[in-house]
């Protein structure tokens, strides 16, 4: 028997003047628009009080007051049977502005308790739905285990990315892995990042080594492409120049390669946005290790843990670590710490999204 779906609750008592701050709390808001809850049943349902309304907005929103902005609306629904023996289902919409959520709560019949409620599909395997066809390859193009990067050229989170990935992480895992990027350009941030996405794949196109090539370049130096910033037409201009320079180099159909930069379709980039956002791809980079997702510039042990995990399901054995050499700190300073950053914090961990 296949698993299908997997189920997570949190019990909230609907206590008058009950305080939940967990911060392990599921934020409730997603950053971008969502559709209806699935779940919908087609039946009328029944009407709660407007005391219970009450007590379910006011527990959601001290439950959730670590996540949830003061400026959010949220709207209790009615209830209506659900699949849980003692509960009915309920649906809390919560807006702010053009931004909507549906999110399922079970209430009980005594109207005591609440639970979050969240069904997982689990059935899908995140790789079966990433169309890698055409995508240039570094690594093994046979191996077990695929690392799949929805990238930004223009994110500086995604900078940190690849300096992770390359050229020591790929070059310790070898032939056991293999890296691919998929477009992900946020434009609305970005200007010229989607212009550096279809340069890319015209290079790739003709050839595996000149796309990549490119990809590091970009992003080992994206404050040249970005100039003062004041004209996005100087940022395009580098790009094409660079891209130009690499067709030479690596000796491509110069008409060819001149042709589609000139022609800048995003068609195949718009493609690769859909499909990252059926994912529910939201930031740069987001990757995903064998169909494990992994959000932001992880660290680089992080990512090993990560990789290593993959490797040993499939059945294959990881490279050994390496040996941490003892490093003298600068005196004055701690062993460990990081020059001006402040406590508890990762420089370029978080990822940048829409």
């Amino acid at each position: 028997m296949s698993l299908r779906y997997s189920y997570a609750v949190a019990i909230l008592a609907l206590g008058a003047s009950v305080a939940f701050t967990q911060s392990s709390a599921p934020a409730p808001v997603a950053p971008k628009a969502a559709p209806p809850s699935a779940s919908t049943p087609a039946a009328a349902g029944q009407p709660l009080s407007p005391e219970l309304k009450r007590r379910i907005e006011n527990t959601i929103r001290s439950y959730y007051s670590e996540s949830l902005p003061l400026g959010v609306d949220v709207a209790v629904g009615e209830r209506y049977p659900s699949e849980i023996p003692g509960f009915d289902l309920l649906h809390v919409v919560m807006s702010q502005g053009e931004k909507r959520r549906t999110n399922d709560f079970l209430v009980s019949k005594d109207g005591n308790n609440l639970v979050r409620w969240l069904k997982i599909d689990v059935t899908p395997d995140p790789m079966t739905q990433i169309d890698l066809k055409g995508r240039a390859v570094r690594g093994n193009k046979d191996a077990k285990v695929t690392i799949v990067s929805f990238d930004d050229f223009e994110c500086p989170y995604c900078s940190k990315m690849h300096q992770t990935l390359f050229p020591e992480l790929a070059k310790k895992y070898g032939d056991r892995i293999r890296i691919i990027y998929k477009d992900y350009p946020l434009d609305q941030i970005h200007p010229w990042a989607t212009h550096a996405a279809v340069n890319a794949n015209c290079l790739a196109a003709q050839n595996n080594d000149a796309y990549w090539e490119y990809a590091d370049q970009i992003h080992d130096d994206q404050k040249k492409i970005d100039g003062d910033r004041t004209s996005k037409a100087k940022s395009t201009d580098a790009l094409d120049k660079l891209a130009t320079q690499l067709g030479n180099k690596y000796f491509v159909n110069a008409t060819q390669l001149q042709q589609c930069i000139q022609k800048q379709d995003a068609t195949a980039v718009r493609a690769s946005i859909a499909e990252g956002d059926k994912l529910g791809v939201e930031a740069t980079p987001t990757l995903f290790v064998n169909g494990e997702r992994v959000e932001g510039a992880a660290p680089e042990d992080a990512l090993r843990a990560v990789i290593d995990r993959a490797l040993r399901s499939a059945g294959v054995e990881p490279p050994p670590k390496p040996e941490k050499s003892a490093e003298k700190a600068p005196a004055g300073e701690k062993p460990g710490a990081k020059a001006n950053a402040p406590a508890g914090t990762t420089e370029a961990s978080a990822p940048a999204k829409k």
